[in-house]
């Protein structure tokens, strides 16, 4: 069932948008009827059918672009002719009946999809849930495919997204709760969770942070994201957003809670840790060796990503020492003949990086691959022979994007981006010092985070031991018995020798 607050969740707008609060419906059917067509504007979808039930005169009034013709007439309107009289509840044939005895809800009501039955005399109407929209097809994730398991990813209707969860978690416990944001968009949120395992308090604290939301349009979990987080001028993402339906049950099944908002075909994942982001439902699907050694090598490349141009510069301006003296030529070379600094080199090739990124983000996909490879060749050709960039930078830049595209998670990929800017900034002014400095402060930085009260740099800060079976690498999966300590589950064991089998008999 759905809660609404609407003392905290509803506010107060502009006169022209604001539906005033009434105590009770007026005497006559027409007064009623005239208020709900004030409230929303007078809109030309609102359509009304007169019907007599119980022998009263009634109005059907409904939406036209957002209902079902076809339900509204054969499960509503056929029915209440043909009986004509009797309770409307065990008349009609709409599973999603209520009754409403304030008038404020009737506009509510009707734009989110219901038909309301008014009935003359009467201080209360009957909503029924006849709503209508277009389903986008069950699809593969776009931005977070995987070589093994499942294919499967959410879509923009809330309904079927949290189908797909059920699918997957056939278990009594697993709880849904909806809530509505926005006092204009209505936002339909879902708060999806194991009951008995996830953490009451943290729950509590996700209802307090919701109850603060007084806006007039919420639209998607980006927003949503904005509102709730613990620090939300931190570059790291602290809630993780997902298109897979087996990565939100699977967080589920560890403690954590996942918020999904009707039109958008993503989920919220909280609390987080760092790690989290580097760890792709394929560690889990392959031999526990295979998934081990590509989440350490995703794990590199955060170092690489964030520190390989800064550690360029610092090198080539302040420390020629630590390279061979082979390499020293070959790169004293390459920069014989450009006039610009190193900082400058690799802030013009880092923004020109972004820039053809950007651009295959927003052109269709038969452009965007020859933007992506063809832009690349051509801008990096010319700005050699240009003598603007040396060669070196080009290669550099290269393997720092590469890098940064090995994150599963987009937000955090950008986020190691624009980190390399103040490492390049302070390798340029005080070499190996600066780095070291401003990597201490991004260290410090990630040790003082939390997700929802949970340390986000766990299990490093604060130091737990055995949570490191599923950080760096992961050890099979027979040997991680108990959860993770950091979304503070109810119950922290969940298998007891799975391989016990072996052991049968004396074997």
């Amino acid at each position: 069932m759905m809660r609404r607050k609407t003392k905290k969740i509803r506010q107060k707008t502009s006169e022209s948008n604001e539906v005033k609060k009434v105590p009770n419906f007026k005497m006559t059917i027409d007064e009623n009827f005239e208020y709900v067509s004030n409230a929303i504007a007078n809109t030309s979808e609102l359509a009304k059918r007169e019907i007599f039930f119980n022998n009263k005169k009634c109005y059907l009034i409904f939406l036209s672009t957002i209902t079902s013709s076809e339900t509204i007439e054969n499960q509503i309107i056929k029915p209440l002719l043909e009986k004509k009289e009797g309770d409307v509840t065990q008349t009609v044939y709409v599973n999603e009946v209520k009754e409403l005895d304030q008038l404020e809800d009737l506009p509510i009501s009707l734009i989110i999809g219901a038909a309301i039955l008014l009935i003359d005399g009467e201080m209360t109407a009957f909503s029924f849930g006849v709503s209508q929209s277009e389903k986008r097809s069950v699809t593969e994730p776009v931005n977070e495919q995987v070589i093994r398991g499942s294919h499967e990813g959410f879509v923009e209707d809330l309904r079927s997204n949290i189908n797909m969860l059920r699918k997957r978690l056939n278990i009594i416990n697993l709880k849904v709760t909806y809530y509505v944001l926005g006092s204009q968009s209505q936002l339909k949120l879902a708060i999806v969770y194991i009951d008995k395992l996830a953490n009451q308090e943290l729950i509590q604290e996700i209802d307090r942070r919701l109850s603060y939301i007084q806006v007039d349009y919420v639209d998607s979990p980006g927003q949503l994201e904005e509102f709730i987080e613990d620090s939300p001028f931190s570059p790291f993402p602290q809630l993780m957003n997902t298109e897979r339906p087996d990565r939100v049950t699977a967080q589920l099944m560890e403690g954590r809670i996942a918020l999904l908002c009707n039109g958008s075909p993503s989920a919220l994942i909280l609390p987080v840790t760092f790690f989290a982001f580097y760890q792709s439902p394929d560690d889990y699907n392959s031999r526990w060796y295979l998934g081990s050694f590509y989440r350490f090598v995703r794990l590199m490349s955060f170092f690489v990503a964030i520190g390989l141009p800064a550690t360029y510069i610092a090198v080539v301006s302040f420390h020629y020492e630590v390279i061979p003296m082979d390499l020293v030529f070959t790169i004293k070379g390459s920069l014989e003949y450009v006039p610009i600094p190193p900082l400058v080199e690799a802030m013009f090739m880092q923004v020109i990086l972004e820039l053809i990124r950007e651009s295959a983000i927003r052109l269709p996909a038969p452009i965007a691959q020859t933007i992506g490879v063809v832009g690349g060749l051509v801008i990096g050709t010319a700005v050699v022979q240009a003598n603007l960039v040396s060669n070196t930078m080009i290669v550099v830049v290269a393997l720092t994007a590469i890098a940064s595209f090995v994150v599963p998670n987009s937000e955090m990929g950008t986020s190691v981006r624009i980190l390399g800017f103040p490492l390049m900034l302070s390798a340029a002014f005080l070499g190996f010092i600066g780095m070291t400095f401003t990597f201490l402060i991004i260290l410090i930085h990630l040790c003082k985070l939390e997700s929802f009260g949970s340390p986000y740099f766990a299990p490093f800060a604060p130091f737990r031991a055995k949570d490191f079976k599923d950080t760096f690498t992961r050890v099979p999966l027979w040997l991680m018995n108990r959860r993770p300590s950091t979304p503070k589950p109810q119950r922290m064991e969940r298998q007891l020798n799975p391989r016990g089998w072996k052991n049968e008999n004396g074997k």
